[in-house]
């Protein structure tokens, strides 16, 4: 179950958060039925959980909140489906990256939101290698989702 909710005024589509979600989950080989929350808040929110959780100041793009600690599966062996966690997004933030990057608010929050489930999924990218394998699977997953609409 895909838990999708908007706390700000910037327009979010929804219904497109939680098929991305599903995409994802069913590329990364995760059993129908795991628990996600993606949330979307304002900067004094965002600020006061990246306060608060990553002792950093200000507020921040995505921040993932890992749950059972579920981890890809395989195409004949998927992860049983339990709770994997919550995933909180800015888009005010997301808005200011997008206009660097050259595209769209959507298309960064979209990023960000297969960027958290790849956290939660026990990806990271403090090494080097890491980044460089957590971002290919990022781009890989979105570039594909976004061709299959």
């Amino acid at each position: 179950m895909i838990d999708v909710n908007n706390e700000t005024d910037a327009a979010i589509d929804e219904v497109e958060f939680a098929e991305l979600a599903q995409y994802v989950l069913r590329e990364m080989n995760i059993a129908d039925g795991a628990e996600l929350a993606i949330l979307f808040v304002d900067e004094p929110a965002m600020e006061q959980l990246h306060i608060q959780w990553m002792d950093e100041p200000g507020p921040t793009d995505v921040l993932s909140f890992p749950m059972d600690e579920l981890r890809p599966g395989t195409p004949g062996s998927p992860t049983p489906a339990g709770l994997l966690g919550d995933i909180v997004v800015c888009p005010s933030v997301a808005t200011r990256q997008a206009a660097t990057a050259g595209h769209s608010p959507e298309e960064e929050m979209l990023l960000l939101t297969t960027h958290g489930i790849l956290h939660l999924l026990g990806y990271d990218h403090a090494e080097p290698e890491e980044e460089k394998e957590m971002f290919a699977l990022q781009r890989r997953l979105l570039l594909t989702f976004l061709a299959n609409r």
